[in-house]
């Protein structure tokens, strides 16, 4: 997708006239520079991250994804809600282009800690932002592992924010490779390259990963914070806490605890129907897990 104002179809352009700017940065609370400026997307991008949690809880309690724009702001701003990479980056990207910034979606092929020279399927919606004729690698979704300030995009680039490292360099088969250095050493984030991506392939991309039985985020229930300091995870009822250089610290939760956890530590409130489908689905979890344990 490109600017608004070229004479594009709009399939190839950011929906952002029905953006509520206001809206936004109300929900982040953010009242610094707005000028399309190297600081102002650092900032910006920190902002996002302290407010909007990654999380797949609609898929978990029986709801859809929605990528247009007025779902976006329905669900992430005014409900005060988190999502995923296709709805955060999408909505990081349509303020972006709003505010004057050249940004371009890319798509990439998630590694997880794979090794970089396997192929994997492209799902993941990023963003390649244009500054002073320079690409940077913007990513808001792609939970607590993911970039907290903007990546130039470049041979063996390494990086730090705060106490967080990250590197970019060449993949075995000509992709660039995020890679973020953990307690126990550099691990395989994503590859992408510089193909033209648009929504129609975001709205392909997110009905697969939140349909497929084998998805993670179908199979799953997750929140990530991805923190200046600290990491918090959530992965069904596992609750991990990360930090830099330190080797990851992890809580088995019991059903009954989760809403809380996921108001105090990731922001998420959810009605009380929600939260009822939520709690089913976490003891039939749990009672999963027992069974595992029992041999059952």
């Amino acid at each position: 997708m490109q600017a608004s104002g070229t004479l594009l179809h709009e399939s190839a352009t950011w929906e952002a006239s029905p953006l509520d700017l206001e809206a936004y940065l109300a929900r982040l609370d953010y009242r610094g520079s707005l000028t399309p400026s190297l600081e102002t997307l650092r900032a910006l991008q920190r902002a996002h991250l302290e407010a909007i949690p990654f999380e797949n809880l609609e898929i978990a309690i029986g709801g859809e994804i929605r990528l247009d724009l007025a779902s976006l702001q329905d669900k992430l701003v005014r409900r005060r809600r988190g999502g995923y990479c296709h709805e955060q980056n999408l909505l990081f990207g349509t303020v972006l282009d709003r505010l004057g910034f050249r940004v371009v979606p890319r798509g990439a092929r998630m590694l997880v800690g794979e090794e970089a020279s396997r192929i994997t399927a492209m799902n993941h919606t990023m963003l390649a932002v244009i500054v002073d004729g320079r690409d940077w690698l913007v990513d808001v979704g792609v939970g607590n592992v993911g970039p907290r300030e903007p990546v130039p995009v470049g041979e063996s680039v390494e990086v730090r924010h705060g106490g967080w490292e990250y590197r970019l360099e060449r993949s075995p088969v000509g992709l660039w490779l995020l890679r973020h250095r953990r307690h126990d050493g550099w691990f395989n984030i994503y590859q992408f390259g510089d193909t033209s991506y648009y929504r129609a392939d975001a709205e392909t991309h997110n009905y697969h990963v939140s349909h497929h039985p084998d998805s993670p985020f179908v199979r799953r229930i997750v929140a990530q914070h991805n923190g200046a300091e600290e990491r918090w995870g959530l992965a069904d009822l596992e609750l991990t806490v990360e930090r830099p250089g330190a080797e990851p610290e992890r809580r088995e939760l019991r059903a009954a605890e989760l809403p809380g956890v996921l108001r105090e530590r990731f922001g998420l409130a959810l009605d009380p129907e929600q939260e009822a489908r939520l709690l089913s689905r976490a003891e039939s979890l749990a009672a999963s897990v027992a069974g595992e344990r029992l041999g059952t």
